[in-house]
């Protein structure tokens, strides 16, 4: 693949797996969720949760550089939660995890998979778009995101949980 921007990965991954771990729900950290961009390998990775952004919010994600319309992959089996198109996020997809306790959030898409629908029932693996620069994007990549859901199940209160560490 040909990256126009391609970060440094972390120096030592399984370091820094280790000492993100205790973010991350036992429950969640024992599954084996897909990376979501097809061709992309685990040392291809590079952790940005902490970044700073602008207007002083930090990143809450990791962004996977790809070709624009490399196939994104549902990272585990689970649910379409929402489907939307915002300033920021672009092209995106909410996805609930089977407990409904987790939701992964895929965002600046190119476009989403043929006939892809809100609350349609997603297996580990499923191609559910295409990498893209839609919203405030500059440059092809997937923003990874997931969080916990709180007992009211609404997607956007959950509490960021950083996805680096359960994708190596």
């Amino acid at each position: 693949m040909a990256f126009p921007f391609r970060p440094e990965p972390a120096p030592d991954a399984a370091a820094t797996a280790n000492s993100v771990t205790p973010d991350i729900p036992g429950q969640l950290a024992e599954r084996s969720l897909l990376l979501p961009v097809r061709g992309v390998r685990p040392s291809d990775l590079y952790d940005s949760f902490y970044d700073k952004r602008g207007e002083g919010r930090e990143h809450r994600a990791i962004d996977i550089m790809a070709d624009l319309r490399t196939p994104v992959v549902a990272v585990e089996s689970g649910r379409v939660a929402r489907l939307e198109n915002s300033a920021l996020g672009g092209i995106s997809i909410y996805q609930f995890d089977p407990t409904g306790q987790y939701v992964y959030y895929y965002g600046h898409l190119n476009s989403y998979a043929s006939g892809l629908a809100e609350g349609q029932v997603l297996r580990q693996g499923d191609v559910i778009g295409y990498v893209g620069q839609s919203g405030n994007a500059q440059t092809p990549h997937l923003h990874f995101a997931v969080s916990r859901l709180g007992p009211d199940r609404k997607w956007w209160r959950g509490e960021p949980l950083n996805p680096y560490p359960l994708l190596l």
